[in-house]
């Protein structure tokens, strides 16, 4: 049974926002709101009583003691698809900071028009962590070899990825105590899928245990490289005034908003924005030139780094 649909200032408490999505009520537009209020969640499902990862099932645990086919317990359903949804964010943040290392080893190479470091500070800086020589070396033989390093933490198989060593002291002591330090980006990640298949981990705390691996194989290797290569490629954002929300957007020129999750596009786009013959082309059309803006964690990006509003 769908829920009662909710008052707009239920939805939002920006009066921007209610606006856009009054007219989209006029307008038969479904947001993400309304599509909420249509659908009525599984009950079983949000309790976390429901196991669907093998052909057996749906497996719905609704009795005290009960287990799945394969005999697992609520305990061990809960563990494996809590795992699955951190592996699913680790394989997303770890595959943006993969691509950021590629295009690193590329504009170090030449072979990437338009991409260059912009902060060698930072630059020397990360490098240090990992004993990389940068006396005497360009910046490009320096980020060479560290693109080289941060591709290689994804691959690894056995030790532990090299960026644990900038967590404090007393963490990575609890880390190796806990035997919870990451060998491989890719390995944490492949190995929570392996884990929590059919007949293999059943033990709800030794799965946790690796959720918590994995989990670090996000926030300390794949999120980390890709943070540490954005600031080099494009420098280090700072605090800035600018400008948010609905009202950025111009009604007498051409309004391009980047969404997504990749500064190696939204950089591009900034740049294309702003060239002679971009914007000659929007006033042949009719327009005043480009007005660029930005929703979710592009904007950010491109906020902090070059002023464009979001």
């Amino acid at each position: 049974m769908a829920k009662k649909k909710r008052d707009i200032e239920e939805y939002s408490i920006d009066p921007a926002a209610q606006q856009m999505l009054i007219r989209a009520d006029e307008i038969g537009v479904g947001t993400a709101f309304t599509r909420a209020d249509d659908m009525a969640p599984c009950n079983i499902g949000s309790a976390g009583m429901c196991c669907k990862i093998c052909g057996m099932g749906p497996c719905r645990l609704t009795k005290d003691g009960q287990t799945g086919i394969c005999g697992a317990t609520i305990d061990t359903i809960q563990a494996r698809n809590l795992i699955r949804s951190i592996a699913a964010g680790a394989a997303a943040h770890s595959d943006h900071g993969r691509d950021m290392a590629f295009i690193l080893k590329a504009a170090a190479n030449g072979e990437a028009e338009g991409y260059y470091i912009r902060d060698v500070a930072k630059l020397r800086n990360v490098a240090a962590y990992y004993d990389i020589a940068t006396e005497g070396r360009t910046p490009n033989e320096i980020a060479n070899d560290l693109a080289d390093l941060y591709i290689a933490q994804f691959g690894q198989q056995k030790g532990e990825i090299a960026l644990l060593k900038r967590a404090p002291a007393k963490r990575q002591k609890i880390w190796h105590e806990t035997g919870v330090a990451p060998r491989g980006v890719d390995r944490e990640t492949v190995e929570a899928l392996h884990r929590t298949h059919i007949g293999d981990d059943q033990d709800p705390e030794h799965i946790m245990q690796h959720a918590v691996r994995t989990a670090l194989a996000d926030g300390w290797g794949g999120s980390l490289i890709a943070t540490d290569i954005s600031d080099i490629l494009f420098g280090t954002p700072a605090p800035i005034l600018g400008q948010a929300n609905l009202g950025v957007l111009k009604d007498d020129m051409v309004n391009v908003v980047v969404h997504g999750h990749e500064p190696t596009l939204s950089e591009m786009i900034v740049a294309a924005s702003q060239a002679p013959d971009i914007i000659e082309y929007a006033k042949k059309a009719g327009a005043k030139g480009v007005n660029l803006s930005g929703i979710c964690c592009t904007a950010n990006e491109i906020l902090m780094r070059q002023g464009v509003p979001a």
